[in-house]
């Protein structure tokens, strides 16, 4: 079994990073690999609502960071994405990515186990935590708890190891996750039945 932990900080080693490395020490634990990608610096394509995913299955976009993430969304078995918090949301490149590949990969993403996870100096990480959670909600993807919210504090890099609750937050998200995949792996009943999709809105 495998986990992808999406970095959506730019500061690839920063407080984003601690906090995923806790979850992933906890799911590697629990005998689930675990990979942290990180986003980097450079600037992400947004998408531009051309609809060619619907034909081809992938973003019209072809750069390397949708498409490393991309095949590795594909091949895990559960999803985590973290971001620090700007404004009181997620780090916008993160949302443009997460934009594309959610919309391009709903097909092979439905019923993956998924998390958010949030890092922030003080406030906004509530909300930050249910904008990225609406990703994995509107794709059926069960979504795992902790025992708190999913948030981590710390400003200056390495602040986020000093959180200590933030911190068996991470792991106790990571033994849970590790939890629902077995179950899944072992136990699983087969996905629903989708009936076919309805679309509406108030245009007449």
């Amino acid at each position: 079994m495998k986990a992808l932990l999406i970095n959506g900080s730019p500061k690839g080693k920063g407080n984003t990073y601690i906090a995923l490395s806790e979850v992933a020490k906890a799911l590697e634990a629990n005998g689930v690999e675990a990979e942290i990608v990180s986003i980097g610096t450079k600037a992400v394509q947004g998408c531009i609502a051309c609809n060619k995913c619907a034909e081809t299955g992938r973003c019209l976009f072809n750069d390397d960071l949708y498409d490393t993430v991309w095949e590795k969304a594909k091949e895990a078995d559960g999803i985590v994405v973290g971001s620090p918090v700007y404004y009181a949301g997620p780090n916008g490149s993160l949302c443009a990515l997460l934009d594309r590949l959610f919309y391009s990969a709903s097909s092979f993403l439905r019923y993956k186990p998924a998390a958010a996870v949030a890092v922030c100096r003080r406030g906004g990480a509530s909300a930050t935590f249910d904008r990225l959670n609406k990703y994995f909600t509107i794709n059926c993807m069960p979504v795992v708890s902790s025992q708190y919210w999913n948030s981590v504090h710390g400003l200056k890099p390495g602040e986020a190891s000093q959180d200590a609750e933030g911190l068996q937050t991470m792991r106790t998200l990571g033994n849970n996750m590790a939890w629902m995949l077995k179950n899944l792996k072992n136990g699983g009943q087969p996905q629903p039945e989708r009936e076919p999709g309805i679309m509406t809105n108030f245009i007449r």
